[in-house]
């Protein structure tokens, strides 16, 4: 039994990494402050005496015997990190301080969740982690990108000057049960306007592309990181299977049998064009390829959302 502590634990991807963890026989400790993480995420969990719930804000130190760490706690939404900027850029490099000096403490192996939006609005197709990026530092996404380019920093050099074993994923778009209803991300936008007959708004004129990973993939290939024992990364973790996001917006109708119609509205700032994983690295080094195809994810996704509006009624 490893213990594993996971910052972020009730958000989106944590929520089910704490399950995943749990049930190969971990103890787990799951940190969150609440600010997008929810209580409803982990609830199930809390009675499972190998699982132990803190509310910590991890840009405070935070002190604990771990044999391992993956770094999650940042809000990924547009939404929700552009509501405090000056926080998302906090969360990204003095949380990320904390974490790795309790790592160089407890000699634990510590993972960094990273992000495509490193790459910014990227000038090669598709993104290799050998590219470094197309990213504006000072525009309304930079707190975000810039603060989780500045973490992956932090990792290689605390590798370097200090031996940490570091471990370093950049995650393209996921999705699934567990997402919030409210965070403004195509999946969760487009498939609750579907189910109440809203208009679906696509944001430019939906040529853009964007590749979806359902989260178990991710979950899986986030584990197999870990456990790697050589390889550090960076490491692009997502599915590369590209469509427009007008072709996606259909496909949610379609699934949905909604009556929606789609309007469109003009692009925000910065907004990646493009965005598919180069995947041969995980390939290679992880044995790791997505396998859930879109029409099955984005069913059991539906029907969470179901499940949650249905709640709110």
């Amino acid at each position: 039994m490893k213990r594993i502590l996971i910052t972020g634990g009730a958000g989106f991807i944590g929520s089910h990494l704490c399950e995943k963890l749990l049930n190969d026989g971990n103890d787990v400790i799951c940190l969150d402050n609440f600010f997008t993480g929810s209580k409803d995420n982990i609830r199930h969990l809390i009675g499972n005496k190998n699982f132990e719930l803190v509310r910590h804000d991890i840009t405070k130190e935070y002190f604990a015997e771990v044999d391992e760490i993956y770094n999650l706690a940042c809000p990924a939404s547009p939404v929700a990190y552009q509501y405090n900027p000056i926080k998302t850029i906090k969360t990204c490099v003095m949380g990320t301080l904390n974490m790795l000096g309790l790592a160089k403490r407890c000699k634990a192996r510590i993972l960094q969740a990273s992000t495509s939006e490193i790459y910014g609005n990227p000038s090669i197709h598709p993104q290799q982690e050998s590219y470094w990026g197309n990213v504006n530092p000072i525009g309304i996404r930079s707190c975000y990108d810039e603060g989780k380019r500045c973490a992956e920093t932090l990792m290689m050099d605390y590798h370097r000057q200090n031996n940490v074993d570091t471990r370093i994923i950049r995650i393209f778009n996921t999705y699934g049960p567990n997402m919030d209803i409210n965070d403004g991300r195509v999946v969760s936008n487009f498939i609750v306007q579907a189910l109440q007959n809203k208009d679906i708004t696509i944001y430019g004129d939906g040529s853009q592309t964007r590749s979806f990973c359902y989260v178990s993939d991710l979950i899986d290939g986030m584990v197999k990181m870990m456990n790697n024992i050589s390889f550090i990364g960076p490491v692009n973790l997502g599915n590369p299977s590209e469509r427009t996001i007008l072709d996606f917006a259909k496909l949610i109708i379609e699934l949905t049998n909604s009556k929606s119609k789609i309007v469109f509205k003009p692009l925000p700032q910065d907004d990646p064009v493009k965005r598919k994983p180069d995947i041969s690295l995980a390939k290679e080094k992880l044995g790791w390829k997505p396998n859930v195809d879109i029409k099955e994810g984005l069913s059991k996704t539906i029907e969470y959302f179901d499940a949650k509006l249905k709640e709110v009624k």
